[in-house]
C-alpha cells in the first residue's frame, strides 16, 4: 500500500470538512422557503411594530371583509368576489363603530353570554374592538352596540369558520361622521379615528413626533397647543371646529 496515500485522503478531508460546515450552517440560520410550518399562514400583527395610519391594512389572502354602518351590513369577499351578506348591529352615535381599515388579529371562542360564541379581533389600536356574536338578537339591524359589530350568533360561527387571521377588515364611513352634523370636540382622554386623523395631521406638519394611534394623550395636547399658538387660535388643546379647518379637514 502506499504510504502517501493515507496523508492524500487527510489532505482532501481538510479542505473539503470546512465547506460542510459553512453549508450545514447556512442550512439550519436561513429559512427555506415552501413547507415550513404555518409559513403562508398569516398571523397577528405585533402591536408595538405598528404605527396605524389611514388606511392601515393591505390585502392579503383569498378573504375581505367589507362593513357598511350606515346599511348594517357585513359583506364577505373571495378573490374579490361577492361571496356572502350578513345583517349586523354597529355602534351607536356616542360610540360609533370606528370607521378605517383593520385587520383580524385573534380568533375566540365563548367570551361570555354578550359577545356569543365567536370572537374575531381587529387591530384597532386605540381599544379592544372586534365581530362577535350576541345574546340580543333583536338589536341586529340597528346602532345599538358600542362599536363593536354584532352578528347573529349562528352567522359568526359560519364567518369564524371561514376568516382566517390576517384577513383585511374596511368598515365604510367618514372619519369625522356623518358630513352632516359639525365634528365633535375632541380634547385629552378622548380616544377614536378622529383623533388618529388629527394627530396625522398634525405629524405632517411637524407639531407631533409620537405614534398617530388614536390616543389623545399629552403629548398630543402639547403638539396641538404648539400649533394653535402658531396659528393664531386659542391655545386651550381642545380640537374646535377652527382647529379642524387650520388643518384642512373643513371648508
Amino acid at each position: 500500500m502506499n504510504k502517501r496515500q493515507p496523508l492524500l485522503k487527510l489532505k482532501r478531508w481538510a479542505l473539503i470538512w470546512p465547506a460542510a460546515l459553512c453549508l450545514l450552517l447556512i442550512l439550519l440560520i436561513v429559512p427555506m422557503p415552501g413547507n415550513a410550518a404555518g409559513a403562508d399562514i398569516p398571523g397577528p400583527i405585533p402591536e408595538d411594530t405598528i404605527e396605524p395610519v389611514i388606511p392601515i391594512a393591505a390585502d392579503r389572502g383569498p378573504f375581505s371583509i367589507e362593513v357598511y354602518p350606515l346599511k348594517h351590513k357585513l359583506v364577505v369577499f373571495k378573490d374579490k368576489k361577492h361571496y356572502k351578506t350578513y345583517p349586523v348591529a354597529v355602534g351607536n352615535l356616542a360610540t360609533p363603530t370606528p370607521v378605517g381599515e383593520y385587520r383580524v388579529i385573534y380568533k375566540g371562542k365563548d367570551w361570555g353570554p354578550a359577545f356569543g360564541p365567536r370572537w374575531l379581533g381587529l387591530n384597532v389600536p386605540w381599544g379592544a374592538y372586534g365581530i362577535h356574536g350576541t345574546n340580543k338578537p333583536h338589536s341586529i339591524g340597528q346602532h345599538l352596540s358600542h362599536g363593536c359589530i354584532r352578528m347573529r350568533n349562528r352567522d359568526v360561527e359560519e364567518l369564524y369558520d371561514l376568516i382566517p387571521i390576517g384577513t383585511k377588515v374596511t368598515i365604510a364611513g367618514h372619519v369625522l361622521g356623518d358630513p352632516g352634523h359639525e365634528p365633535r370636540k375632541l380634547a385629552q382622554g378622548d380616544i377614536g379615528a378622529e383623533v388618529q386623523l388629527i394627530q396625522n395631521r398634525l405629524k405632517s406638519a411637524g407639531y407631533y413626533g409620537g405614534v398617530c394611534n388614536g390616543k389623545f394623550l399629552a403629548s398630543t395636547s402639547e403638539a396641538l397647543r404648539r400649533f394653535q399658538r402658531d396659528h393664531g387660535l386659542r391655545a386651550d388643546g381642545v380640537v374646535s371646529l377652527s382647529v379642524y379647518e387650520k388643518l384642512g379637514l373643513l371648508e
